[in-house]
């Protein structure tokens, strides 16, 4: 019961509340500045000039944040330009967090787009038109305000002549009576003669005309100012009020139209947001681990398996001399191991294991044999790309020829033949080198795949046998009693330095017999081992100029000295080279390339 009673009582406060809103509304309609406020004009010219002002400072307020919009938007920008990713960060777009993030830069471009957007549309739609009603709503109470002074002073003129025409009859009448009062005195005095009886008389008649002439003009005055008065605040200033309240309202108006047009600015950019948000949170979603961790696994593996087991070697089982010489060639393995990863803070490193699969060779020979599968099969793919290109483009130079041909007055046929010429040109080297390449790839792929790393073939044991690599390939086998040493000179470390003098990149010209044809095929060509047997030299070369060896691993020698290349730059500057030297035998190292002038053996 109390509940319903409740119920009844709130539905009746909100009845009542609706029908006073309702009355309020109504009542407003009916009033007006012009009935109501007729005499607050100075307080409705202050009100309507804080209105304005009002304006002004909200069109302030939008200018200021365009300006915050402009000035975010181009940081934005910049960001994104700052972020994008370098040419040679190219290769790593296969991965999905990479992917992901070019696309979050996408979306924040896009983003930063909206707000330039949103800048430009507050400052077309909106400041202009609170700009251009400011000045008229300026305009129009000025003119308003002129208006009403226009009226009061015709007023208060008008009250200027209804005072002066009362006091000039009030002066009358006083006049008049004394003029009255001066006559009676005199026609009772018995001494005074008849004329200046009579001209007291005459004086009392002018002075009683004289009253009443102001008070007819006083009459007239008042009348008129009663009617001015009675129009002037029935209807021309009440006139002039309402204009003043429509200005007003038309301010108001304004307002909340501008206000409600930079929400819709706002509101009609957010869905392509929203599109942007929902961009860059699939970009998140796209990105995959696993996916990922696949891609570096294929882009780094090499095929080759981890290096066994380095056996024991059983020094009572050796002969002395053996292991005499073991132990020497062992240390000395050692030494320059050492000597090589710290020379390799001197000069650029030559090609090794962490050069990531770069490779300078046409065939990319140099690479492990999966990464040079993969290399091939890129190349053959952007080969046949290009030759379909090209073959669209020679099949359209063809067609326009025919048509030339058969309409010379379309075109010249012969200035086609000219570029039909060069198509079919770059389309016959694009089909020889897709051919050359396709031998290349079946010849990878014929190669079997190694199963060892060049770290760990340089460990090998045959039969109990020590196994020392030669630049022809070939290996000669050192018998002992017992087991040899394994040879560690052929350390990662060992090839770090172009000066270490321990190694070969086995990357000579063809014929010089430098590398196995195995180690050529399988991309064993960027790994030193250290040498036990003497090279082959592939060419002569004459100095230049004097050079004095300064760094581990280099030779001096002076201007003309003739020498033998064993090694040709790697790209290093430096060229491996052998003297004949009486005392020791052979003398070897490696001097600047550009201190010699080379001759290479055919």
């Amino acid at each position: 019961m109390l509940a319903l009673l409740a119920s009844g009582l709130s539905r009746s406060s909100s009845n009542n509340k609706l029908a006073e809103s309702e009355n309020s509304a109504q009542n407003s309609n009916n009033m007006s500045w012009g009935t109501e406020l007729w005499d607050q004009n100075e307080n409705l010219a202050i009100h309507t000039n804080r209105g304005i002002d009002a304006l002004d400072k909200f069109a302030n307020f939008l200018r200021d944040r365009v300006a915050i919009e402009t000035e975010y938007a181009g940081k934005l920008r910049r960001l994104v330009k700052n972020y994008q990713p370098k040419k040679k960060e190219e290769e790593d777009n296969e991965f999905t967090s990479v992917q992901a993030f070019r696309n979050l830069l996408k979306e924040v471009g896009d983003l930063a787009g909206q707000r330039e957007v949103v800048s430009e549309s507050l400052q077309l739609q909106i400041i202009a038109g609170v700009t251009l009603l400011s000045k008229t709503l300026r305009e129009d109470r000025k003119k308003c305000l002129s208006d009403g002074a226009t009226l009061q002073q015709n007023l208060t003129t008008q009250l200027s002549s209804l005072d002066r025409a009362k006091r000039n009859y009030e002066k009358a009448y006083r006049d008049s009576e004394k003029a009255v009062d001066s006559y009676k005195r005199a026609d009772m005095d018995l001494n005074l003669s008849r004329a200046e009886v009579e001209r007291y008389k005459n004086v009392m008649t002018s002075k009683i005309q004289q009253s009443d002439d102001a008070k007819n003009e006083y009459a007239n005055q008042l009348q008129k100012t009663n009617n001015l008065q009675q129009q002037h605040y029935s209807m021309l200033l009440p006139s002039v009020l309402n204009r003043l309240q429509e200005l007003d309202e038309k301010r108001t108006r304004g307002f909340r139209e501008f206000i409600v047009g930079a929400a819709d600015v706002e509101s009609s950019v957010a869905p392509i947001i929203a599109r942007c948000m929902e961009g860059i949170v699939k970009a998140g979603e796209s990105i995959n681990e696993k996916e990922d961790t696949f891609k570096v696994i294929e882009r780094y593996q090499s095929g080759f398996t981890p290096p066994r087991d380095i056996p024991f070697e059983d020094l009572s089982k050796c002969d002395p001399d053996s292991v005499q010489e073991s132990h020497y060639s062992n240390s000395t393995s050692n030494h320059l191991t050492i000597r090589g990863t710290m020379s390799a803070n001197k000069l650029k490193k030559r090609v090794g294991i962490f050069n990531i699969f770069g490779s300078n060779k046409e065939d990319f020979s140099d690479l492990p044999p999966n990464q040079r599968r993969k290399k091939l099969q890129a190349k053959i793919a952007e080969l046949t790309q290009n030759i379909a290109q090209e073959t669209k483009a020679r099949d359209g130079l063809m067609k326009m020829k025919i048509v030339y041909e058969a309409n010379s007055s379309l075109g010249n046929p012969m200035t086609v033949e000219g570029q039909l010429n060069e198509s079919e040109h770059k389309l016959e080297k694009l089909k020889v080198d897709l051919k050359k390449y396709q031998g290349f790839l079946e010849k990878a792929s014929q190669v079997p795949t190694a199963t060892s790393s060049p770290q760990a073939s340089r460990n090998q044991l045959q039969n109990g046998h020590r196994t020392s690599r030669h630049s022809n390939g070939s290996a000669d086998d050192h018998h002992d009693d017992g087991d040899d040493q394994p040879d560690d000179a052929g350390s990662l470390s060992s090839s770090a330095s172009p000066e270490s003098g321990l190694g070969t990149s086995h990357t000579s010209l063809p014929g010089s017999g430098q590398g196995s044809a195995n180690e050529n095929a399988i991309g064993e060509d960027t790994y030193y081992e250290t040498e036990v047997e003497t090279l082959n030299p592939v060419g002569k070369c004459r100095a230049l100029y004097p050079f004095e060896a300064s760094s581990e691993g280099s030779i001096p020698m002076s201007e003309g000295e003739e020498l033998q290349v064993i090694e040709i730059d790697q790209g290093d500057g430096w060229t491996r080279v052998r003297r004949e030297n009486n005392s020791n035998g052979w003398d070897e190292g490696f001097v600047p390339t550009s201190y010699i002038e080379c001759t290479l053996y055919a």
